[in-house]
C-alpha cells in the first residue's frame, strides 16, 4: 500500500462505516452493530456487564462503560459544539488533532478508544483467523511472541494509557503504547497506523478487581479477546477498505 493512499485511509471514515462483528444484546437487552462509528453516537455495549467474568468483573464493566466512557462522550460532544466537527468521522478528526483543543483530543480519544476496547472483547472470542495468525507469525516470529510483546507494552507503560496492535503504512503489524487517551490515528502520535487491538491500562479499567496487579489483568485479557472482530478489522485494513 502506498503511503499516500494509506494516510488517506487514516483520514477518511464515511458516516455509517462499520467493522462487521454481528449484533449482540447489551446489559439492557438492546443491540449494536460491532464496529459502528456512525456519526458521534454513544455505542451500546454488546454484552452484559458480567459477560467477561471472572476476568473482568461486572462492577468494573458498569462503571467503566456507563461512567467513564459516557463521560468522555458527553464532554467530547460539548467540546465540538459550533466547531463543524459534529458530522466529521473520528479518523478525520484525529488526522488533524494537533489543530484542536486538548479537550477534543482527550475526550475524543476516550470516546473512540473505548468503543474499540468493548468491541475487541467477547466471552467467546475464539482464535485469530488463519490469515491474521500467519501475519502475526510473520511479523513477530510466533503467536506467543506477539502476545508477549503486546503484554510487555501494556505492563511497562508508565501511568495511564493504552497498548495497541496496529497496521502501518507498509501493512506491517506493529505494537505500541500511547499516553492518556491518544491513539495511533492521531497526527501527534510518533507511531501511526490503523488500530486493530486495544487494551486500556488506565487504573479504572482493572483496579477494583486487580488493585495494583496490572500484569495479572493484562495476562487475563487474552481470555476475552474477540479475535473475530480483530481479524475482520485487519482484513478491511489489508484490502484498503477500512473506514474507521
Amino acid at each position: 500500500m502506498e503511503r499516500r493512499h494509506f494516510l488517506s485511509l487514516l483520514g477518511m471514515a464515511a458516516l455509517g462505516a462499520c467493522v462487521p462483528g454481528g449484533k449482540k444484546g447489551n446489559a439492557n437487552g438492546s443491540t449494536m452493530a460491532a464496529g459502528s462509528f456512525s456519526g458521534h453516537l454513544f455505542p451500546e455495549l454488546g454484552y452484559a456487564y458480567d459477560a467477561l467474568e471472572p476476568y473482568i468483573d461486572a462492577q468494573t464493566m458498569e462503571l467503566h462503560y456507563d461512567k467513564h466512557h459516557r463521560g468522555y462522550y458527553t464532554k467530547f460532544m460539548k467540546a465540538i459544539e459550533g466547531t463543524g466537527l459534529t458530522k466529521t468521522p473520528m479518523p478525520q478528526i484525529f488526522a488533524k488533532i494537533s489543530q484542536y483543543s486538548d479537550t477534543i483530543r482527550n475526550n475524543g480519544g476516550g470516546f473512540y478508544n473505548h468503543q474499540l476496547f468493548w468491541e475487541n472483547m467477547s466471552p467467546n472470542g475464539g482464535e485469530p483467523s488463519a490469515r491474521l495468525l500467519n501475519a502475526l507469525v510473520k511479523n513477530f516470529g510466533s503467536f506467543d511472541a506477539f502476545k508477549e510483546a503486546f503484554g510487555n507494552a501494556a505492563k511497562s507503560h508508565f501511568g495511564s494509557g493504552w497498548a495497541w496492535l496496529y497496521m502501518d503504512a507498509e501493512k506491517n503489524l506493529k505494537i505500541t503504547s500511547t499516553p492518556n487517551q491518544d491513539n495511533p490515528l492521531m497526527d501527534i502520535s510518533p507511531e501511526r497506523g490503523i488500530p486493530l487491538l486495544a487494551l486500556d491500562v488506565w487504573e479504572h479499567a482493572y483496579y477494583l478487581k486487580y488493585q495494583n496487579k496490572r500484569g495479572e489483568y493484562v495476562d487475563n485479557f487474552w481470555k476475552v479477546v474477540n479475535w473475530k472482530t480483530v481479524s475482520t478489522r485487519w482484513e478491511l485494513a489489508i484490502k484498503g477498505e477500512w473506514k474507521g
